[in-house]
């Protein structure tokens, strides 16, 4: 099975890091794709360019074998909009399993997402949850796909939708920005290599 983790990762930081080891390990992937976004449809562009965030997160795992970079949203001109990627990368692993994994607040806003019913074509989502998590988005439509076993997913290639708990590590992108800002200390919210790369190219600056 493939992973696609998504976002703008503006900056990348131990959060995410930490998550995409998590789920390669729990589902047992053959690989995990982290996805930069290029122009987000459902928020403000990012403050750094994409090919920073990019060099970002070629630094942040390098170390990291098990997890992989996908470009081609950062490649593509225009709105990335993840119905399009996942209809590429579909044409590219035609009976291998996707899975995409985002987060609570991205499934309960996933009816505004562009050709959102789409999605389930050629992909499965996987919703990384927390405790005390209620979803609220599309109960009639995904009770049909809801599967309560995560090993079903590796029996077809797409179409179901499976909530998994991940560890909560309480880090904002947001408010790593910020710190930045003020000139605070973000030491062990993201890796040392991410900080020294965002001073040297005085990004997050007021």
């Amino acid at each position: 099975m493939i992973g696609i983790y998504g976002g703008t990762f503006n900056p990348i930081h131990y959060g995410h890091l930490r998550t995409a080891i998590e789920v390669n390990e729990l589902f047992d992937l053959n690989e995990l794709r982290l996805l930069p976004c290029s122009l987000p449809a459902h928020r403000e562009n990012p403050s750094v360019s994409a090919k920073m965030r990019l060099e970002m997160l070629e630094i942040a795992i390098k170390d990291y074998p098990q997890l992989g970079l996908d470009e081609r949203e950062i490649k593509r001109s225009g709105v990335s909009y993840m119905v399009d990627t996942l209809a590429e990368l579909r044409h590219e692993v035609i009976d291998t399993p996707i899975i995409l994994f985002m987060g609570t607040d991205a499934f309960n806003g996933l009816s505004s997402w562009h050709r959102w019913q789409d999605l389930f074509d050629y992909a499965h989502i996987v919703v990384m949850t927390r405790p005390q998590f209620i979803p609220r988005a599309l109960p009639d439509f995904y009770n049909d796909k809801l599967v309560t076993v995560r090993e079903s997913l590796k029996s077809c290639v797409s179409g179901k939708i499976f909530f998994q708990k991940v560890r909560e590590l309480d880090i904002s992108a947001t408010d790593i920005r910020h710190a930045f800002i003020e000139h605070k200390n973000p030491s062990f919210l993201l890796p040392e290599p991410i900080i020294e790369y965002i001073r040297a190219h005085n990004l997050y600056s007021a």
